[in-house]
């Protein structure tokens, strides 16, 4: 519903058809891999109905392998060079030293809290919400109003989720 949205009534700058393409491809395979990701680190926590991994040393592996991997593909596409500048600007890397704590460190460490204390199908749903959520930091933030069918696409997440768990 929020998808088909037109730019006039959404307050948000217009985008081509092309990049709007581009950011519903991406979220869909960064859904898939947020998914995958999930099922494959609870097969990893639980080593085996005797051992269960901590979920502090499932969220470093995992950091650990993601940061080598952006840094692989930092390298791979030249962006090196750009990545310095950035790292001299001192607002900036508040900011993103900041947002690493709360997104990658913390949301992943409590995701993988999460996974290892229930079930991987419950859990991913409850941390699917996160777009619903976010609307009032968002309204906050960037002063960005949502619209009548953002919200109603929000009620309709948080009653999915509901139909869910009486299930």
């Amino acid at each position: 519903m929020v998808i088909l949205e037109t730019d006039e009534r959404s307050g948000e700058i217009p985008l081509s058809k092309k990049l709007k393409s581009y950011g519903v491809l991406f979220a869909l395979i960064g859904a898939i891999g947020q998914g995958v990701g999930l099922v494959l680190a609870k097969k990893g926590i639980d080593l085996n109905p005797a051992v269960t991994l901590n979920p502090l040393s499932a969220t470093l592996m995992r950091m650990i392998l993601g940061a080598l991997s952006l840094w692989m593909v930092m390298l791979v596409v030249g962006r090196l060079p750009e990545l310095r500048k950035a790292i001299k600007s001192t607002i900036g890397m508040g900011h993103t030293a900041a947002a690493a704590f709360i997104g990658p460190f913390l949301g992943v460490t409590l995701s993988m809290v999460a996974v290892t204390y229930t079930e991987t199908g419950i859990a991913q749903t409850l941390m699917s919400l996160m777009p619903v959520l976010i609307i009032p930091l968002v309204w906050i933030v960037h002063k960005q109003r949502t619209s009548w069918r953002g919200m109603l696409g929000a009620v309709i997440a948080v009653i999915g989720v509901a139909i869910l768990f009486l299930i």
